[in-house]
């Protein structure tokens, strides 16, 4: 540990020893799928118990509604679970926002359930590196925080949200409020399994457009129908087109349809777009609705766009490169191998915070790989390399007071 003071080795021992894995395993051995509110409320509580460590104060804060379209073309609320947040120290000279989400992509009736172990040192289960290790990481880095002479200096937000694999509706207001101010953000997704960081991320839209045509007998008198389901095929053709360097679009589904003999008068098209800037997005978001309404004319039906960019895009700016600069001389500093970033097509949570001007490093969890399938895997050992490696970030952005 090359260039460390004893203070700062004290605390990094500290937080190597926590017992980030044993919280994995029990966290992780509770399904928590977005839509799964009770398995929600069971890590909330549990995660509650365990933060309640930390000084400050605590709360599970309710999420505020989502709408969501369904495959009738009818528009509902849909209940998210709470999410929780601890706040240490708000009038400190130095503000961190610390993020990460209890949710994963696995439904309650999803077969990937149980955890086993690959082969030593690899723990495959549901969550495991995306990302209830990374919460581990986080709490381990900060009661080794807490208990050193750097923690005066520092103050600090904790959002773990319960929608972060849906798109964070229901949460990214909070994370705004919460990012307000702060002089850097650590997410805790997980890093790639050579350390690999996410750099710049494009952004994200998800939208749903529902078609309205007219039926009629498809033999008697189809030529007074309106087609809806060819409608939204042509829509989802005339998207694709949209395609650039710039701009990544995927039609995903087409719901609607019926008997062979009629018409179809309403069919709804769901569309996924992620521009790479936000110049990409906004000329996106026009070829969009340029593009629906050509639709609804050239067709004679009647179209309702429902959605929108809920991740902006993250480009990487001065402060954003010198708080990822940091964290890779903070990881030389540990004997890590040489910390690197990347340009990623996926997007989260730092997408949001970023939006604030605040820069952020969203990739601190663990190592780890396959996430959201059921090869996802832990790299145990990085538990502790990882919790390391934030708290040595931290406690640098305690001494500048910047980044």
């Amino acid at each position: 540990m090359n260039s460390l003071t004893a203070t700062e080795t004290a605390t990094l021992e500290r937080a190597a020893d926590a017992p980030m894995l044993a919280q994995v395993e029990r966290w992780a051995a509770v399904n928590s799928g977005t839509g799964n509110l009770a398995g929600l409320k069971n890590v909330a509580g549990q995660l509650a118990d365990s933060f309640a460590a930390l000084p400050g104060d605590l709360r599970l804060v309710a999420a505020d509604p989502v709408e969501s379209v369904d495959a009738t073309g009818r528009v509902s609320t849909i209940q998210r679970g709470d999410h929780l947040h601890v706040r240490v120290r708000p009038d400190a000279p130095v503000q961190l926002l610390l993020t990460g989400h209890m949710d994963t992509v696995f439904a309650a009736d999803h077969p990937f359930q149980n955890l086993k172990w690959l082969e030593p040192g690899v723990l495959n289960g549901p969550g495991t590196a995306d990302m209830k290790a990374g919460i581990s990481v986080i709490l381990a880095a900060l009661t080794a925080l807490e208990a050193s002479p750097f923690a005066d200096r520092l103050g600090y937000d904790v959002l773990i949200n319960s929608d972060e694999e849906t798109g964070s509706h229901a949460s990214s207001r909070l994370i705004a409020e919460l990012a307000a101010g702060k002089t850097a953000a650590l997410t805790y997704e997980p890093a790639l399994p050579d350390g690999t960081l996410a750099g710049a991320r494009p952004g994200s839209g998800n939208f749903s457009v529902i078609i309205h045509g007219r039926a009629a007998h498809a033999g008697r008198n189809p030529e007074e129908g309106r087609n809806a389901l060819v409608a939204a095929a042509d829509l989802a053709v005339r998207l694709n087109a949209l395609k650039s360097l710039e701009l990544k679009v995927n039609p995903a589904r087409i719901d609607g349809g019926g008997p062979n003999n009629v018409v179809p008068d309403q069919a709804i098209l769901r569309v996924n777009l992620r521009p790479a800037t936000p110049a990409a997005m906004v000329a996106a978001e026009t070829a969009l609705r340029d593009t629906v309404a050509n639709i609804q004319r050239d067709h004679d039906v009647h179209c309702h766009l429902h959605g929108g960019f809920n991740r902006p895009p993250k480009p990487l700016d001065s402060a954003a490169t010198r708080l990822f600069e940091l964290v890779r001389d903070c990881g030389a500093a540990l004997g890590l191998p040489p910390i690197r970033w990347n340009a990623t097509g996926g997007v989260c949570d730092g997408n949001n915070i970023a939006a604030c001007g605040i820069p952020v490093v969203d990739t601190m969890g663990p190592r780890g790989g396959a996430i959201h399938s059921s090869d996802e895997f832990l790299i145990v050992d990085s538990l502790a390399e990882r919790a390391q490696l934030s708290a040595l970030t931290m406690i640098r952005i305690a001494e500048r007071g910047t980044v």
